[in-house]
């Protein structure tokens, strides 16, 4: 399983973005990002042009950063996406989205995907009433991932429910908290994946 053992907010601020690593923490005031919204490193404030190859390969550390994967596994993800038909950027996005960790913070049982994979690798997730510990794990139409039932007694885990009932689950997706499952209604459309995410620039990477 892919884990960062530095600091998460350094990633964010070499983006030059939010990439929502932290979960909450994210969301206050305490965010390094909104504190020091530069890179880091002693010449983080000046402005360096970055262009052709560099814009294209900060798009790629992105979108590996906001999913947690590294980069064989990455590559790996788009060679299957280019062998599929359709569009090979939406094809990777939404295999992406597909993963079973990924599911697990969209429906907001974790607050950030690096607690989704936790929970996922720890045991704590059904996907069709069977325990699935694989965080990399893809879902398909019409599964239910849910939790187990001693974990429905998590307190942390049912304060990132209140909280994803606030700011709502993806349209593919259907959540019934009470129940403390979702329910994956479609694949991912490239429309209702709202990351700002240039996925072309990835491509163009890779095709060289």
């Amino acid at each position: 399983m892919a884990r960062i053992t530095g600091s998460v907010c350094r990633l964010c601020r070499r983006e030059g973005m939010k990439l929502f690593l932290k979960g909450d923490r994210c969301f206050k005031e305490k965010c390094a990002f909104e504190r020091r919204g530069y890179a880091p490193g002693q010449h983080g404030r000046r402005r360096s042009k970055v262009q052709g190859y560099g814009i294209q390969l900060r798009e790629k550390q992105k979108v590996k950063r906001i999913y947690g994967v590294l980069e064989r596994q990455f590559r790996e993800y788009f060679g299957k996406a280019s062998r599929r038909k359709g569009i090979t950027g939406a094809n990777l996005l939404q295999m992406l989205e597909r993963r079973l960790d990924n599911v697990v913070y969209r429906l907001g049982f974790a607050s950030s995907r690096a607690m989704a994979r936790q929970l996922v690798a720890h045991g704590h997730i059904l996907v069709d009433g069977r325990k699935v510990d694989i965080p990399a794990s893809l879902v398909s139409a019409g599964q239910v991932v849910s939790l187990k039932e001693p974990s429905r007694k998590n307190e942390a885990i049912k304060i990132c429910l209140d909280t994803a009932k606030g700011r709502g689950v993806p349209s593919w997706l259907e959540l019934d908290a009470d129940r403390f499952q979702g329910t994956v209604k479609q694949l991912p459309a490239r429309e209702e994946i709202t990351l700002p995410i240039q996925e072309q620039l990835i491509v163009e990477l890779y095709s060289k």
